[in-house]
């Protein structure tokens, strides 16, 4: 028997069915679905609850039923552990989730069959320094990006960089954001930073409305590690991965650096990054 962590959108009642038929799928074959307690409760799937802490604890698969953003709330409960993730695409976009709804018990078939490759992407570690933040909550992972960003409308933050230990430049913006190439085509692509292929291993580092002449992205090779301290009066609110973590003061710092985890993506056929971003913008041929 083997356990399936499953995560879902309860706010999707087709990512409810879903989950219904994966358990259902799973049960039948002899494994053992996990959910978390919120998702088991919202999908009447309370049998198979188990808590966030247990959600990482032996499966051999985790699987996303929803957009883009169930998936990064799935890779937040089970990428320290480097379980292999099916993305199912119940959302918009949907660059992480490669299944439709109609093809979840082929996949959940060829998984377990073994004709399936390993996609691995790389995550960014977010540790932060600030005596307000718990040494258990000051470590996160990132598929996409940390983000430090004003918390006062109206008004820029100051945020000094440093690369490798080096003073860098004090930043006079809206916010900083370090992405992984997977995060190129997130939040950092709305601030018009470049798009990177998702297997590519590198930082970025793109201001958000920057109030300076220097507007651009720093591309950094991997092993690059980035300090993002706070400077003056104006706090500063780190989320990643949209998640809120928490608001920084004077003197408190964000570091970034590559992980020693990496997302294991499953697919099922080979991913061409170029056709996906035509499909995603509705690009013409020519």
């Amino acid at each position: 028997m083997s356990a399936v962590t499953v995560v879902l959108n309860p706010m999707r009642p087709e990512a409810v069915d879903a989950a219904r038929r994966a358990c259902r799928w799973l049960v039948d074959r002899g494994h053992e679905p996990r959910l978390p307690e919120d998702d088991a409760r919202s999908a009447g799937l309370d049998d198979h609850a188990v808590a966030d802490d247990a959600l990482a604890d032996g499966p051999v698969l985790a699987l996303s039923l929803g957009g883009d953003g169930t998936m990064l709330r799935t890779v937040a409960l089970v990428a320290g552990a480097e379980v292999p993730v099916i993305g199912v695409n119940l959302g918009q976009l949907g660059y992480l989730t490669e299944v439709e709804p109609a093809g979840l018990e082929s996949a959940l078939e060829r998984f377990f069959a073994g004709q399936h490759r390993i996609e691995a992407r790389m995550l960014l570690e977010v540790r932060v320094e600030a005596a307000s933040v718990p040494a258990s909550a000051a470590r996160s992972l990132a598929l996409n990006e940390a983000v430090l960003e004003k918390t006062l409308s109206g008004h820029t933050v100051r945020l000094d960089v440093a690369i490798d230990g080096e003073p860098f430049t004090p930043y006079e913006t809206d916010g900083l954001i370090v992405a992984t190439p997977t995060g190129s085509t997130a939040y950092a692509f709305s601030a018009r930073g470049p798009i990177v292929a998702p297997t590519h291993r590198a930082l970025l580092l793109t201001p958000v409305s920057p109030h300076m002449l220097f507007d651009r992205t720093l591309v950094l090779e991997p092993g690059t590690e980035v300090r993002m301290g706070v400077s003056g009066h104006r706090p500063a609110a780190l989320s990643v991965d949209g998640r809120p973590v928490a608001t920084l003061g004077h003197g408190d710092a964000v570091v970034c650096r590559a992980a020693a985890e990496q997302l294991r993506l499953v697919t099922l056929s080979p991913r061409d990054f170029p056709q996906i971003l035509k499909a995603k913008f509705r690009l013409p041929d020519r």
